[in-house]
C-alpha cells in the first residue's frame, strides 16, 4: 500500500503547501496531468532506489536524482507520464538488446506491484481506462533507439507494444545517427539504417522522438516519416527563448506540428535561461508561450525530465511542485482550455492519431 496526500481531493493541500491560489489548485486537480520523460527508473537501476518509496530531497537537495517516486508523482496529482528505460551506449548491441528486455520486465513489474494506484497503458483508450479506476496511466518509453538497434528485427523485442515511444538518439551518437549533445565526436545526420529504423517505427506504430538528435538527423527523419503520423519531442527547450545545443529552433518546431505533434518542455534550468534567467517555473512558461506563438496552442506540453541527472528551478524541483506551473499559466492570463492542452490534451491528441 503506497501512502500520500491526495491533492486531487483536498486541494487546498497544494493551497497551503505551495501558496498557489485556489483557482490554481483546483484546476490542477480537475485536470489530466501527464509528464512527457520521467527518468526516475534510472536510479533502481543503478542503485536500488525504491519507486514505492516516498523520499525526500535527498543529500543533493533535489539536483540530479530524488526528483519523483510513486507516492510523490500521486501525491503531486500526475495522472499519466511516461516512464522511461534510458540505453547503456557501452554496452554491445547484443549486451543492450538483452538488457532492455529485463529491464522493461523490471519497470512492468513494479507497476504490477502497486497496481491499485498504477497501470500501464499502451494507447489513449487504455489511459483513460486506467482513469475511469482512478489510477495513473503509466506509458513506456526508451531513451536511445541503440537498446535496439542490432538489427531492424531487434524492435520485435518490444513485448505486447508496451513502448510507446523511442528517442532515436540520447547523448552519444549511434549507429541509427547523431546526437546534438557536445560529445557527438562526428558530423552528419541519420544513416542509412537510421532512416530504416524511423521507416519500422512508423510501421509499429511507436512515437519518433526527437528529442537529443541534431539537427541534420532531424530533418533527415522529417524526410522519411511517414507524414500521416505525429512526430514528437518529448524534452526539450526553444531556441527561440535561449540558444543552446540541446534546444529547437523555429523550424523545428513548424516540422512537428505539421504533423500533429506535440512539442514537450523540459526544466533543466540551464536549458530555459543563462544564469538566474533559468531558475524559476516562469522560465518554462516562457518557453511553452514561444511554441504557442509559433505553431500555435496544440502543439505544447510538458516533459519534465525529472531524476534524469538535471537541475530544475527551485520552485519546481520535484514533481510535488507541479501545480506551481498552473498557477504561473494563470498568472499570464491563459484560459483554462490551453492549460489542459498543455497538461495532457495535446499529448493524447497525438497519441490517438497514432495509435487509437
Amino acid at each position: 500500500m503506497l501512502e500520500f496526500s491526495d491533492g486531487r481531493r483536498d486541494p487546498d493541500l497544494w493551497v497551503k503547501a505551495l501558496g498557489v491560489s485556489r483557482e490554481a489548485a483546483e484546476l490542477h486537480a480537475t485536470s489530466d496531468v501527464i509528464d512527457l520523460h520521467l527518468d526516475s527508473f534510472i536510479w533502481h537501476r543503478i542503485f536500488g532506489y525504491d519507486l514505492a518509496k516516498r523520499h525526500g530531497r535527498g543529500v543533493l537537495g533535489a539536483r540530479f536524482l530524488s526528483q519523483c517516486d510513486f507516492p510523490r508523482v500521486l501525491e503531486a496529482g500526475l495522472t499519466g507520464a511516461t516512464w522511461i528505460i534510458t540505453t547503456n551506449p557501452v554496452r554491445t548491441a547484443r549486451g543492450r538488446a538483452k538488457a532492455f528486455v529485463r529491464n522493461v520486465g523490471r519497470l512492468r513489474e513494479l507497476f504490477a506491484a502497486a497496481s491499485e494506484h498504477f497501470a500501464v497503458v499502451r494507447n489513449a483508450r487504455e489511459y483513460r481506462a486506467a482513469r475511469a479506476q482512478g489510477k495513473h496511466g503509466a506509458f513506456l518509453g526508451i531513451q536511445g533507439g541503440n537498446a535496439l538497434d542490432e538489427s531492424l528485427d531487434s524492435l520485435d523485442l518490444i513485448p505486447d507494444d508496451v513502448i510507446l515511444r523511442i528517442t532515436l538518439v540520447h547523448l552519444t551518437s549511434s549507429r541509427i545517427g547523431v546526437t546534438s549533445s557536445p560529445l557527438k565526436w562526428t558530423g552528419g545526420g541519420l544513416s542509412d539504417f537510421g532512416r530504416d529504423y524511423v521507416r519500422r517505427l512508423d510501421e509499429k506504430r511507436i512515437f519518433v522522438d526527437l528529442a537529443h538528435i541534431n539537427r541534420e538527423g532531424f530533418f533527415d527523419a522529417v524526410a522519411v516519416h511517414d507524414p500521416s503520423l505525429p512526430l514528437i519531442v518529448t524534452h526539450t527547450g526553444v531556441s527561440g527563448v535561449y540558444p543552446h545545443w540541446r534546444n529547437l529552433d523555429d523550424e523545428q518546431l513548424r516540422a512537428i506540428a505539421e504533423t500533429g505533434g506535440t512539442i514537450g518542455v523540459m526544466y533543466q534550468a540551464s536549458f530555459l535561461g543563462k544564469g538566474s534567467a533559468g531558475r524559476s517555473a516562469n522560465a518554462v512558461i516562457a518557453h511553452l508561450e514561444h511554441i504557442i506563438r509559433t505553431v500555435g496552442e496544440d502543439h505544447a506540453s510538458l516533459g519534465s525530465d525529472w531524476d534524469g541527472a538535471i537541475v530544475a528551478p527551485p520552485d519546481i524541483a520535484t514533481c510535488l511542485e507541479q501545480p506551481v506551473l498552473v498557477q504561473r499559466m494563470l498568472d499570464r492570463g491563459w484560459k483554462a482550455e490551453r492549460i489542459q492542452k498543455i497538461l495532457s490534451g495535446n499529448f493524447l491528441r497525438a497519441v490517438e492519431l497514432l495509435r487509437g
